[in-house]
């Protein structure tokens, strides 16, 4: 391992937020095997309380030197192998905020622990057999879930329902291997080889592969969400139309053109998917330096969307700014909205309809009276389906790691069947497939490198 997973030594690390005046409890947790001798140090528990596996004793933390008491807490004990890490496991249970969490930490580390790397408890959990790699990646996921859907798809890989797939294709492809090096070892003592019954077999497992492949978008849909920019000129409803789907006040609403001057943000959930919402300046020509800059910026913020929310004033009809806008934004998945459409008799409403262009979507919103919002949400999941974002597979979804070594496994598989094709030697067939086992081994952690747990480990949190 390499240094930044150096896995020896006990270590310790705050567990939970430390925000100042919020939060009733912090928690600072210890592994490895110098845990229970550090907490026996540290905690003082009155009474006659049984020091055993999975108890939860009530005391005090003294300085061990001083005895100054630094807080009142509770200290959750979990011996080896019965604990996150399989080694021995204290958590001392603060008082939240920062002052108590921080001092007991800070003791922990002058009384032998050290401080834990980012994800180095999971690291360890994986490396004494607890988790494969997975479930460990299904961890950091379901702590960055931003919709109850990513936290379900995330429950399943911690649950090892990836796992469960890959490694009955590896077992799969381990069965082929032995069956050819079988034939190298004894050839006189058993049948050829049935290619075609090979072919078909690789055939089966590749097909499983693409079936794993396509839940790759709507993973990256689930973890990172989407991003939707509300465009349009001054005044044509942007921010009623963010507050109204919001439910929110977020953006400031008036009847005078230019009051958005910056990109104004909103977290929600539509269909289970996060979505990011940017209500952004009108766009139009200004010699106000500093609208000028909320323009440029509405301007980056549609190129950078995975979806445009082009908005119009019914009232207005379809106006040579609108259409300048559009010319920019078109070559990005759009969705039109008509908005306030209240305003319109049935009669403007069908002359508007024959000006404007035809995007993917056209959407009719009165955001002033909260009307339209449901039918835009249905609007916007039929752009993600039909971008092919969504897949079969709700409760299973890869990430780039994942996907990555799976299309390489895949790749070894379709060079196997075209050396099988070709009738090279049984040598031949073992070179490749040995490969795809190999990349299928990297996904749960059977075959990996320190590089790949470097990259995996790095990106969770220090209490982790």
């Amino acid at each position: 391992m390499s240094e930044v997973f150096a896995t020896t030594g006990t270590i310790a690390a705050i567990a939970t937020a430390v925000v100042p005046q919020q939060g009733s409890v912090g928690i600072v947790r210890v592994s490895g095997s110098e845990a229970m001798a550090l907490a026996q140090t540290l905690f003082h528990a009155p009474g006659r309380q049984v020091w055993e596996s999975h108890q939860i004793l009530y005391g005090y933390i003294r300085h061990p030197q001083t005895q100054q008491l630094v807080d009142e807490a509770l200290l959750l004990i979990m011996k080896a192998p019965r604990s996150y890490t399989r080694e021995d496991v204290v958590e001392f249970h603060c008082h939240g905020g920062i002052m108590a969490v921080q001092q007991v930490l800070q003791l922990c580390l002058e009384n032998g622990a050290r401080l834990a790397q980012p994800g180095e408890f999971t690291l360890r959990a994986f490396l004494n057999g607890r988790l494969d790699l997975t479930q460990a990646e299904g961890i950091a996921d379901l702590v960055g879930a931003k919709s109850p859907q990513a936290a379900q798809t995330a429950l399943a890989g911690l649950q090892g329902k990836l796992a469960h797939s890959i490694r009955q294709l590896r077992a799969n492809c381990l069965d082929i291997l032995a069956e050819i090096e079988a034939r190298i070892d004894f050839e006189e003592d058993l049948p050829p080889l049935d290619d075609k019954a090979i072919i078909s077999e690789i055939e089966k497992i590749a097909a499983e592969i693409t079936r794993l492949l396509a839940t790759k978008d709507k993973g990256e849909l689930l973890r990172t969400g989407l991003k939707v920019a509300i465009v349009g000129r001054p005044n044509v409803g942007k921010s009623s139309l963010l507050n109204a789907w919001s439910r929110s006040d977020r953006a400031i609403v008036t009847d005078l053109p230019g009051t958005t001057r910056d990109v104004v943000e909103s977290q929600l959930v539509v269909g289970g998917i996060p979505v990011q919402v940017l209500d952004t300046a009108g766009i139009r020509e200004t010699t106000d330096q500093v609208e000028k800059i909320g323009v440029e910026r509405s301007r980056r913020a549609a190129n950078a969307a995975d979806l445009v929310l082009l908005t119009i004033d019914a009232s207005a009809g379809w106006t040579e700014g609108d259409r300048e806008i559009y010319e920019q934004v078109q070559h990005r998945p759009l969705i039109l909205v008509i908005n306030k459409i209240d305003l319109v008799e049935e009669r403007q409403r069908k002359t508007l309809q024959s000006q404007i262009p035809n995007p993917n979507s056209k959407i009719a919103t009165a955001a002033a009276q909260n009307q339209g919002i449901d039918a835009l949400e249905v609007a916007i999941l039929e752009i993600v389906k039909a971008e092919k974002i969504q897949a079969a597979d709700m409760d299973l979804a890869i990430n780039q790691r994942q996907a990555a070594a799976l299309t390489q496994a895949k790749i070894s598989l379709e060079q196997v069947q075209t050396t099988i094709v070709q009738h090279l030697p049984l040598d031949f067939w073992t070179i490749d497939l040995r490969g795809a086992i190999q990349a299928l081994g990297a996904i749960t952690g059977e075959e990996v490198t320190e590089s790949v747990l470097d990259r995996i480990f790095s990106k969770f949190c220090i209490g982790k």
